[in-house]
Formats: C-alpha cells, sequence, structure tokens
C-alpha cells in the first residue's frame, strides 16, 4: 500500500483496517528503527512476535505499550491460521521478528501466503537488512547477487547445496551461527576452492562490528583459531567466469590440506584418506594417489 492509497482510503496516519504489516526491526542498533516503523508498531491492534521477550524489549524502549502474540517458527502454520482469522474480522496486525525482516530465514513467510490469498493487504515497512548490509560493505560485485540464507543443517542437504552454489558466478550471501562457522568454511573451501575470495561479517550495525576479508582457506586458518561469537554474514565471490581450474581439482588441493593437517596432529595418512573419501563419497583411490603426487611435489 503506497502512501497515495492511504491518503485517498483513511484519516491521515491511521492504519488500515484488516491490514498486514511486516515491520522490519534492527539488527543491532536500535537507532536503525525507522519512525514509520514505530508508529505503526504503536497503531495496530495486535503484534505477531517471533520471540515476545525480544519484541517487549524493544517496545519498552520506544515506550509503546502493545498487546503481543508469539508467532514463530515451530507454531507457524498454527498461528498463521488465528492471525488470518483477525485480519478477515478487520484487525491490523504487525509482524516482527528479532532482528531484520519477517519472512527473511524468519518466520512470515506462511502468513504472508496466507492473508495474499484471502485478498488481505500486505504492507512492508522496510529498515535495515544484515544481507545488504554485508553486501554493500564488502567490497565484492553487488549488480547481481543470491541469497541463500542458512544452509541446510544435515551434511548430505548440506554438500549438494553448496555443490550447487560451486558454479554461481553471482556474489553468494549466506547466514552461519557461530557453532557452526569453522564447519561451514570447511565446506566451502572444499566445494568452492581454497582461492575463493570471502567476507566474513560480523555484529553488524553492533559495537563490535567487524569485516574480516581473505581467500577461504586463510578464512578457515584464521577463523578455526578465534574464539567465535556473535552473529555472521558470509559474502562470497561468485564463479569467475574464466576460471580454469577445474571444481575437483580445486577440491582435492582443499582435501590435501585437510589430510597434512590431520597428519601433523598424529593421525595416519591412510586412515584419514580412508574416512575423508568415505565422508566426501569420493575415489579412495584417486584421492591416495592425488595426495601421494602432490606430497611428492
Amino acid at each position: 500500500m503506497n502512501e497515495e492509497y492511504r491518503a485517498s482510503n483513511q484519516p491521515q496516519g491511521e492504519p488500515v483496517a484488516g491490514c498486514l504489516y511486516l515491520v522490519t526491526t534492527p539488527i543491532g542498533n536500535l537507532e536503525d528503527l525507522t519512525p514509520r516503523a514505530a508508529r505503526i508498531l504503536k497503531e495496530v491492534d495486535l503484534i505477531a512476535a517471533e520471540d515476545t521477550r525480544q519484541t517487549r524489549k524493544l517496545l519498552a524502549h520506544l515506550g509503546i505499550q502493545q498487546r503481543i502474540v508469539s508467532y514463530y517458527r515451530e507454531k507457524e502454520q498454527e498461528r498463521a491460521a488465528l492471525l488470518l482469522e483477525y485480519l478477515k474480522n478487520g484487525a491490523q496486525i504487525a509482524v516482527v521478528s528479532d532482528a531484520g525482516t519477517p519472512g527473511l530465514s524468519d518466520p512470515g513467510a506462511v502468513l504472508v501466503a496466507k492473508a495474499v490469498a484471502s485478498g488481505i493487504q500486505v504492507v512492508p515497512v522496510p529498515g535495515v537488512s544484515a544481507c545488504l548490509a554485508a553486501l554493500v560493505a564488502s567490497g565484492l560485485p553487488t549488480h547481481r547477487f543470491v541469497f541463500e540464507g542458512f544452509l541446510p543443517r544435515k551434511p548430505k542437504e548440506k554438500k549438494a547445496r553448496l555443490a550447487a552454489l560451486a558454479g554461481e558466478e553471482r556474489t553468494i550471501v549466506l547466514y552461519e551461527a557461530p557453532h557452526r562457522l569453522t564447519e561451514t568454511l570447511e565446506l566451502l573451501a572444499r566445494q568452492l576452492g581454497p582461492e575463493r575470495p570471502v567476507v566474513i561479517a560480523r555484529e553488524l550495525t553492533k559495537k563490535f562490528e567487524e569485516f574480516w576479508r581473505g581467500t577461504l582457506a586463510e578464512a578457515v586458518r584464521v577463523w578455526s583459531a578465534r574464539d567465535v561469537r556473535g552473529e555472521f554474514t558470509l559474502v562470497l565471490a561468485g564463479r569467475s567466469p574464466e576460471a580454469e581450474e577445474e571444481p575437483e581439482a580445486a577440491d582435492y588441493e582443499c582435501l590435501y590440506q585437510e589430510i597434512q593437517q590431520r597428519c601433523r596432529a598424529g593421525e595416519k595418512a591412510s586412515a584419514v584418506i580412508r574416512e575423508i573419501a568415505q565422508r566426501d563419497n569420493l575415489s579412495r583411490s584417486d584421492l591416495y594417489q592425488y595426495y601421494q603426487k602432490r606430497k611428492g611435489d
């Protein structure tokens, strides 16, 4: 709903009846909340929040007392049906996530789909985005990019997703939790190649905001030795169309580095090669031959 629609249908400043607002909240710095977002949160009949505790803190900061209901991933279908009935009865509802935009790696998309199907007006109230903030500050190409959100947690699905991204020529943006960061960087190095440029954005808009830039191989080495804390957004360069190195060769080179590292830690090369070949569904003999040749070089 644009401002012209609002002006022609409602008194100035009043939300439209039976309307769903998708309100973007700050990802860290509370000054990033827009005046429009604050007004909507104050004027709606109900706020559906991913985490009511986090939202109450934000409302307290704004001096707003408002009715809140929980709307989180595990109950999204059930709560969406209930909220849809409220909307059909003329309620004005704002959906918020803990941080950022609802529906973007957070609950919200289910309710939006139901509202659209029922002819309910859906109004985005934009604000700061970790994805876009990291992308524009990364120094990597921004004219074409793909947002992957959080990767699958199951190893097989995660590897398949990364294999599909290996040939992606657009800049890639990912979210990752701190306890999975090192593992994900290792997988990215194996699938996309150790020399692929990456920017790791940590704690965006917060006191300890940080941008780390380097290759995936360097990222694995640096972040494996760090105390990993905070919220992370990864921005990866797309595959260069002129890249001559075959993906499999880049894969094997990264695995060679892993074998060497584990051998220095006391493991036997044959046992490590057998485990890696089984884990990554590779030919053990091919990996062994590559290891011997690379070691000889």
